[in-house]
């Protein structure tokens, strides 16, 4: 059942219902195949049809629903999705890697190495939650250490569509505590203006994180095979 609009969204109310849908879709709420219809989200979210049709439209714009005569047929981020993206991601954000190699202020380099610190903090307690959101961080302060919006807008987009998938794929096996010794390395090639280190680091780090990935959706879809028999 998707949730009530959520107080904490910005922006015009189209904009709340576009993140609001969002997220749903991403987390997951609102799975691939179901039907959305002006009628029932407007009575769900307690808003008028306007904003979700507006909302909706932009969705489609997003790849993430398909408008039909019946109404929006969720699509929302595909196994396939989600492989080219962390494919895309070995690539630009090893490009990131380098520009902050570049860039970066002594300032940055130590909130980077304070969100490290606190990433094995969290690791070393068991808390892969707090891991987690370090480990987001750590990806966003990088990002803008690059100085380049566009990649800075582009990598934030690919974060938040297999924003699921990284949870999922931080809870399995050692993966926090690989995670958040690799970002170590990376943040010490950064900080002796190795561009080229940082790059191949950052490119290996990502390659891990889709492989590990990968295999936490597999094992997502056999243990969904065997309830399912």
């Amino acid at each position: 059942m998707l949730g009530k609009l959520e107080g904490s969204e910005r922006g015009s109310l189209a904009t709340r219902v576009f993140q609001h849908l969002e997220r749903a879709i991403l987390e997951g709420e609102l799975p691939h195949g179901e039907v959305l219809t002006e009628t029932k989200l407007s009575a769900a979210l307690g808003v008028s049809r306007t904003p979700v049709r507006e909302a909706l439209f932009q969705l489609e714009q997003e790849g993430l629903v398909h408008l039909s005569q019946k109404g929006a047929v969720v699509i929302g981020v595909t196994p396939k999705d989600i492989e080219d993206i962390y494919t895309m991601r070995m690539l630009i954000e090893g490009l990131a890697s380098r520009l902050a190699a570049m860039y970066i202020t002594e300032e940055e380099l130590a909130a980077l190495y304070e969100i490290v610190d606190l990433q094995d903090f969290y690791v070393e307690r068991g808390d892969t939650l707090q891991a987690w959101n370090m480990d987001t961080r750590f990806h966003e302060k990088l990002y803008e250490a690059s100085r380049s919006r566009m990649l800075l807008n582009t990598l934030k987009s690919f974060h938040n569509y297999v924003r699921k998938a990284r949870e999922q794929s931080f809870r399995t096996a050692d993966r926090a505590r690989v995670a958040a010794r690799e970002h170590r390395e990376i943040l010490n090639a950064i900080k002796n203006r190795d561009a080229l280190a940082a790059e191949h680091l950052t490119a290996a780090h990502i390659a891990n994180a889709k492989a590990n990935m990968q295999k936490a959706l597999e094992k997502e879809f056999t243990e969904q095979s065997k309830v399912s028999e």
